[in-house]
């Protein structure tokens, strides 16, 4: 039987920052082969590839995915913690789910695959090829730090760039021209005034004003300024996107960009349930089932210098999917 510290830990001396996932994948695709699943590659792009692991079909299917944000941590195990970029985010998930279905084959269960994707911090590549994929699965069980508990639902979320224009000029002589940034430092503090939807198992509707850019040099005049947002869903985006209309409208130009829906989950009973405010590749695998999402593991330590998964909260997981797969199945 794998140890899933040891599996995770070898995971995790793989450096697979999104876009340079191929020694991620030739790790696992070859860990799966030699245990006898009938493994499909499915190139996202070129050296980059979604590894689906698959008996019968016809069951659940357990997925995460195996980039990491930059830069690389190597692992190192202290004391009851196994730290290490993507130790919870999420190679962590990806070892405990290996060894559940593993497990479960090994005693007779067919019905279980494997989806391993590319690319899910940085645009979602592999997820929307992934769902090009001929799926059988009843139900996807997306593995994503929320530290054990089963997500109730996930917020979604929006980005929108909010850009003010002016008129450049020596600053020497600035009465000539017209600021970009003024106008922008003092329409984004309006954002506290919208009122924004709510759920009542997702929370309230939030903003983040992630980056502001503007002007070139000290000396000139701004000609151009913007920030860019990022809205986390709760509800139905049109509503929303009419409120951000009415409140740029005659002082902002705004740009539109990615969009990600909100989503309530399916869940069973035995586990402790919580939403969570993060979003995850479970929009773009419509064809794989009914979600569920499930995970060792925070998301408040994911993506920072001391990422870490407790090594006994790991363990644990496996038999918790186990027990999610099983349940899912007599459904």
């Amino acid at each position: 039987m794998t140890d899933v510290v040891a599996l995770a830990a070898e995971l995790l001396t793989i450096d697979s920052s999104t876009g340079a996932e191929s020694g991620a994948v030739d790790f696992v695709s070859k860990w799966l082969v030699a245990r006898g699943w009938n493994v499909t590659l499915q190139e996202v792009t070129r050296g980059r590839a979604n590894i689906w692991a698959s008996r019968q079909g016809h069951g659940v299917t357990l997925s995460t995915h195996l980039d990491t944000v930059p830069p690389y941590i190597a692992p190192r195990l202290e004391g009851d913690r196994l730290y290490g970029r993507g130790a919870c985010d999420a190679k962590g998930i990806a070892a405990a789910m290996l060894v559940a279905a593993d497990n479960l084959a090994t005693k007779g269960e067919q019905r279980v695959d494997l989806l391993f994707v590319v690319g899910e911090e940085k645009g979602s590549d592999g997820a929307r090829a992934a769902n090009r994929l001929r799926a059988t699965s009843r139900f996807l069980v997306n593995g994503e730090p929320t530290e054990s508990k089963l997500a109730s639902g996930a917020k979604g979320s929006l980005r929108v760039i909010a850009r003010t224009r002016g008129r450049a000029a020596h600053s020497a002589y600035a009465h000539l021209g017209q600021s970009a940034i003024r106008p922008l430092i003092e329409l984004l503090p309006t954002l506290d005034d919208l009122d924004l939807p709510t759920d009542e198992i997702l929370g309230n509707t939030t903003v983040n004003v992630g980056t502001i850019r503007g002007g070139t040099e000290a000396n000139i005049v701004p000609a151009l300024a913007e920030a860019e947002m990022m809205f986390r869903l709760v509800s139905d985006v049109k509503p929303l996107r009419k409120q951000i209309d009415a409140w740029a409208k005659g002082r902002a130009e705004l740009e539109y960009g990615s969009h990600i829906p909100a989503q309530h989950f399916h869940t069973i009973p035995g586990f402790e349930v919580a939403p969570v405010a993060y979003t995850s590749d479970i929009p773009l695998l419509g064809k794989w089932g009914t979600p569920l999402m499930f995970g060792p593991g925070s998301i408040h330590v994911a993506h920072t210098p001391d990422e870490f998964i407790d090594v006994g909260e790991l363990r644990r997981s496996v038999d918790a999917y186990e027990r999610i797969i099983t349940s899912l199945l007599s459904s």
